[in-house]
């Protein structure tokens, strides 16, 4: 088991740097746009209903063929008219509600750890099929507008969340997170995490060109430091949820499509609420956003 993990991991490290050494965008926009749609087919697994589940590889293809049109479109040098549009739906509505629901809508049902309750549900489908969306589009966006640096800089805030929790909940952890929805996480972890999360951003932000300089650019000190709190929380967030559709629906992981680690859906959970937030405090989404009409 652990060999297998660590070929997959090798593997999908040596793709990822080849797709942001290369000198086009398009192999790391490609590659974010399958790993989305990836996602939106293992959430549906989760959530769908058992007695037309066969719906979801075909939705999770169609999600794939509309983010590949949206990638075209929304090219930075010739922004097509009708992409325009929609990419004003995403970053001025669809974005927003989005992240109002992962802060309240998901904090309430992980509050209440409501593990027991049926695992399809029609909204939290069309939830999952707009988050990632959102998700790959707010990606994108830092991909198009800033570089591969800066998304990757970004990217790291949940890795470095995970690692540290991971540390910390060992050493440390007794007191549980959420017993019911995650019995190996714990309140150390979690305040382990943030802890890194700030570090990392504080380091960083000495680098020009990076997520954390950009935050400090645009935000004082302070804020900067309760951002990178409030990142490290969101990241715990979406990874409780995931682990809680996945009781509902009674399954270990997400899918088998990456051995030895499960689903994409399982490597990506913290990032999928992460994402949209970060582009909104990070921008380039303040400077983009004037420029939709």
């Amino acid at each position: 088991m652990l060999k297998q993990r660590v070929i997959t991991a090798v593997v999908l490290i040596a793709v990822l740097l080849v797709a942001m050494i290369l000198p086009s965008k398009w192999p790391l926009a490609l590659l974010l746009t399958i790993i989305a749609a990836s996602a939106v087919w293992e959430w549906l697994r989760l959530s769908w209903p058992e007695h037309s589940a066969w719906l979801a590889p075909g939705l999770g293809f169609l999600s794939f063929l509309a983010m590949l049109a949206l990638l075209v479109g929304w090219q930075p040098v010739e922004l097509q008219p009708w992409a325009d549009a929609i990419r004003a739906q995403f970053f001025m509505i669809l974005l927003p509600l989005v992240v109002l629901y992962w802060v309240i809508g998901v904090s309430l049902m992980l509050g209440f750890a409501q593990v027991d309750h049926p695992s399809a549900k029609p909204a939290l489908s069309v939830f999952g099929v707009v988050a990632v969306l959102v998700a790959w589009a707010s990606l994108n966006e830092m991909l198009q507008y800033r570089n591969a640096w800066y998304l990757l800089s970004m990217m790291a805030i949940v890795w470095v969340a995970d690692i540290a929790a991971y540390f910390c909940g060992r050493a440390f952890g007794k007191a549980k997170l959420a017993v019911r929805i995650s019995p190996g996480k714990t309140w150390a972890g979690f305040v382990g995490g943030v802890i890194g999360v700030v570090i990392y951003i504080v380091l960083t932000a000495q680098i020009d060109g990076s997520y954390a300089h950009a935050l400090t650019v645009r935000w004082s000190w302070p804020l900067v430091i309760l951002i990178a709190a409030g990142l490290a929380a969101l990241s715990v967030m979406g990874d409780l949820f995931e682990s809680l559709l996945k009781r509902r629906a009674g399954v270990k992981d997400s899918s088998n499509l990456l051995p030895g680690h499960g689903g994409v859906f399982d490597r990506i959970d913290a990032l999928i609420p992460v994402a949209p937030v970060a582009l909104l405090l990070g921008g380039p989404f303040l400077e983009v956003a004037k420029l939709v009409h």
